[in-house]
């Protein structure tokens, strides 16, 4: 459910392990950019050896595309990847009641609402988790997977395996707000946009102190472009309204960045200007 930035990495992986994939969204634009993504993305694969261009044709051959949602109601396995709002995860699960098999399992890749919540207003609370995977799905080795409270063994189980096939790890997490990575990764972007909301550095200095001083692969302003501002602050709407602390209130700058429509690469400005050859610091 979802053909986005996570949506298609999640198609890619999956028709890569031989499962047959149903990629649905509301808009036919988006789900022909998708497929056009995963053609490119698994033809880099491909020319750097990782898969042959048989296996290649193959997984492309076992991905089909649909608008109407009650299609992948009888699915196995639905992972629902749209934009992180629960009222639209909630009405995309009332949508799909109708339609679905008696054995569907019914996950989302939330990466910070409650579990139990969205299980909750579903005919099968025992058949629902969180599959969260991380950003870019073909890349990243993680999936969170994360219990509701009424979630039954034979569902984890099942997904469990589903991750390992994949060739991924799987990690268990409690349904608590933003699970374990979101909830140790954004507060920092967090704490970070703080540091240039405060004066303490710019947008380079910041960045370049966390990959020089703290060996991380990517600066936490940079990775909050790759994210999506919109997405970091959603994140720290939920952990300050689910844990009621004052340590995760968001920066007002990064609430300003969303409301400008500034969200990062996907809208070519966050931190940086994408506008360009090279990025530009905004700050």
């Amino acid at each position: 459910m979802g053909a986005g930035q996570m949506g298609n990495g999640i198609a890619h992986v999956m028709a890569l392990a031989g499962y047959e994939v149903t990629l649905n969204d509301i808009s036919q634009d988006a789900l022909d950019a998708a497929i056009a993504r995963i053609e490119k993305n698994m033809g880099r694969q491909a020319g750097s050896g990782k898969i042959s261009e048989d296996e290649m044709k193959a997984a492309m051959g076992r991905i089909s595309t649909t608008l109407e949602i009650t299609d992948i109601g009888p699915s196995d396995l639905i992972i629902e990847a749209a934009t992180e709002n629960e009222s639209v995860k909630q009405k995309i699960f009332d949508a799909l009641a109708p339609s679905l098999g008696e054995q569907t399992i019914l996950t989302s890749n939330t990466s910070s609402i409650s579990i139990t919540r969205l299980a909750s207003r579903t005919d099968r609370p025992e058949r629902f988790m969180g599959f969260h995977f991380m950003n870019p799905v073909p890349v990243m080795q993680l999936v969170e997977l994360i219990r509701g409270i009424a979630t039954d063994e034979d569902t984890y189980l099942a997904c469990k395996g589903v991750v390992e096939k994949l060739g991924k790890t799987p990690a268990s997490a409690e349904d608590f707000p933003a699970f374990i990575v979101n909830r140790i990764l954004v507060p920092m972007i967090n704490e970070a946009v703080y540091t240039l909301y405060e004066g303490v550095g710019g947008v380079q200095s910041i960045d370049q102190a966390m990959k020089l001083g703290a060996n991380h692969p990517m600066g936490p302003l940079e990775l909050a472009d790759f994210i999506g501002l919109d997405t970091c602050l959603a994140i720290m709407n939920v952990l300050h309204d689910g844990l009621a602390d004052t340590k995760y209130r968001p920066c007002p700058l990064l609430t300003k960045y969303v409301e400008a429509g500034w969200l990062g690469r996907k809208t070519k400005r966050g931190f940086y200007d994408y506008r360009g050859e090279t990025p530009v610091p905004t700050r």
